[in-house]
Parts: structure tokens; C-alpha cells; sequence
């Protein structure tokens, strides 16, 4: 049993939904949001964090959210920059992620990148807060991305250990099938779609076995089509998305140029439509799509 399904049979105990009161996201563009576009959300972008923090809240009126995530960090910057003052929030719920930036645009060493995570997990740990840790999706499905597939799964294993060592909860997107589906993801494939950001949701709360009102959605079948029109789309997103993306990620930049926080401090959350429209959606269906990516 992780530490944090300890915490909520305690808070169950006490007749509340879930013992937590104060929730701090950390990491890059996965948990700022990017993919997620909302123009009631503050910065514009909703995301798995603010859906997460939305069911957190429901009928608990002291419950606040910050989120210090922002995009194009690398793990040590994630670390520098958000980690001291996320526990300055005192938080008893952090969500963390990072290392995909590292391993997707710089080659990243994943023992290395676990050392530096193992080490901020600790941190977050011993605060007493109860600790979410992401494990990365599979990248098999997408050109260029597949080549790094068994750095992240390497990556990935030694996430496991580190929520193991320190008795956090991890939120596997490995393990999730419905992230194999191209309607997950943005068409830049590098983020998820609100769709995908609605997965990570649920599973971020079942992890935390919260009783929530979100619904498992899975997509409708993609449309057949042949090997030549999929590799003219291939070559089309290198054109359009990866090749201007890793432009501007090997091109030097000051701090300056990082946009800010979306929410730098705890605060309520609003509570958006539950009968949310999201796009391609039907009852369960076989046969889904390929397709996969994140981060940046």
C-alpha cells in the first residue's frame, strides 16, 4: 500500500471524500497543460492537473491548487526552479514529472536523470505530503520518437523503484492502452489532446483510489487508410512540428523568455461543465488507432 491510499482510508475514516487540502503540480508542458486549450482556464489551458484538482475540490470548499509547471523545462530546471518553492506552499498532495525533454531533445541519460528524481522524490517525501510520480507513455508508435522508446523504459523502471523506495504512488501511462490511440494526442504529437489529458485524470485519481464523476472514454476506430498516405503525414508533422521544435529547443534562450506559472499559488478551482463535449467520443469501441507521444 502506498503512502498515499494509507493517507485516504485515514481521511475516509473521518467521513471525508479524500484527506487532501492543498494540491502543487510540478513539471513541463504535460502538466501546465499544453494540448488542453480553455479560455476559462488561467493561462488558457486546462489539462490533466486542473481536471484532477477539479474532482479533488468538489464539495470540499478549503481545497486549493497551484500549478508551477511550465513547458520546455528539462529536469533540473523543473528541479531549480519549482521544487523549493512548491514546499514553501506546504502542499499534502505534489504532483511530479520530468526527464521527458531530457531523453526526447537532448539525449538525456535516464540513470542519470533518475538520480536527480530519486533525490527531489525524497525531498517531496520526507515534507509529508503524498507524492504522484509519472511514468512515461510508450513512444513505439511514432517516427523518430520509437528510437528513444527503451531510454524511457529504462527511465520508466527506475521511476518504479524510486516510488517504491520513498512509498509514493505512480501513475503508470505506460500501462494505459487508451494512450496507443493518435486521438489522444495533439496533432504536433508531442502533447496530449483533451481527450488524452482526460485519461491521465482518471488514472491520476484511481491511483489515489478518489471516487470521482469522470467517465472512461475511448475514441472512435480511425478510418483506414493506406502506408502512403500515413507516410506523407509523417513527413508532414516533421515539416510542420519537429523540426521547428527542436529549432527552438537547441537555440540558446535566456530565463527571461519562459512564460510564467499559470498558477503560482493555491487557490480554488473553478469547476468546469461535467458534461464537457469532448471530441470523437463514443461508448467503447474495438479497433482503435496508433499513435503516441508527450512532453516538451
Amino acid at each position: 500500500m502506498t503512502t498515499g491510499q494509507e493517507d485516504l482510508r485515514e481521511g475516509e475514516t473521518t467521513g471525508g471524500r479524500h484527506p487532501w487540502r492543498r494540491f502543487v503540480a510540478l513539471g513541463d508542458s504535460y502538466t501546465e497543460g499544453v494540448g488542453d486549450p480553455h479560455p476559462r482556464s488561467l493561462g488558457g489551458l486546462r489539462g490533466w492537473a486542473d481536471r484532477f484538482a477539479e474532482e479533488l475540490s468538489a464539495g470540499e470548499p478549503d481545497f486549493a491548487y497551484a500549478n508551477l509547471a511550465i513547458r520546455g523545462l528539462l529536469l533540473q530546471q523543473i528541479l531549480d526552479r519549482q521544487l523549493a518553492p512548491a514546499l514553501a506552499l506546504k502542499p499534502d498532495l505534489v504532483a511530479m514529472s520530468g526527464g521527458g525533454n531530457d531523453i526526447i531533445f537532448h539525449r538525456g541519460d535516464p540513470d542519470k536523470l533518475a538520480v536527480k528524481m530519486d533525490r527531489a522524490v525524497e525531498t517531496l517525501a520526507a515534507s509529508g505530503a503524498t507524492v504522484l510520480l509519472f511514468a512515461g507513455p510508450d513512444w513505439g508508435g511514432i517516427p523518430v520518437f520509437s528510437q528513444i522508446r527503451g531510454k524511457m523504459a529504462i527511465y520508466n523502471e527506475h521511476l518504479h523503484k524510486i516510488a517504491l523506495r520513498h512509498r509514493v504512488t505512480t501513475v503508470d501511462l505506460w500501462c494505459l492502452p487508451e494512450l496507443q490511440d493518435a486521438r489522444m494526442w495533439d496533432p504536433d504529437r508531442l502533447h496530449l489532446s483533451p481527450l488524452g489529458h482526460h485519461v491521465v485524470a482518471v488514472a491520476a485519481l484511481d491511483a489515489l483510489e478518489v471516487p470521482h464523476s469522470l467517465e472512461p472514454l475511448q475514441p472512435r476506430p480511425m478510418p483506414a487508410h493506406g502506408w502512403t498516405q500515413a507516410r506523407v503525414e509523417d513527413l508532414a508533422w516533421v515539416r510542420q512540428y519537429l523540426f521547428p521544435w527542436m529549432v527552438r529547443r537547441f537555440l540558446p534562450h535566456g530565463p527571461e523568455e519562459l512564460p510564467a506559472a499559470k498558477r503560482p499559488k493555491p487557490g480554488p478551482v473553478v469547476l468546469h461543465d461535467r458534461r464537457e463535449r469532448l471530441p470523437s467520443v463514443t461508448p467503447p469501441a474495438a479497433d482503435p488507432g496508433t499513435g503516441a507521444g508527450q512532453v516538451a
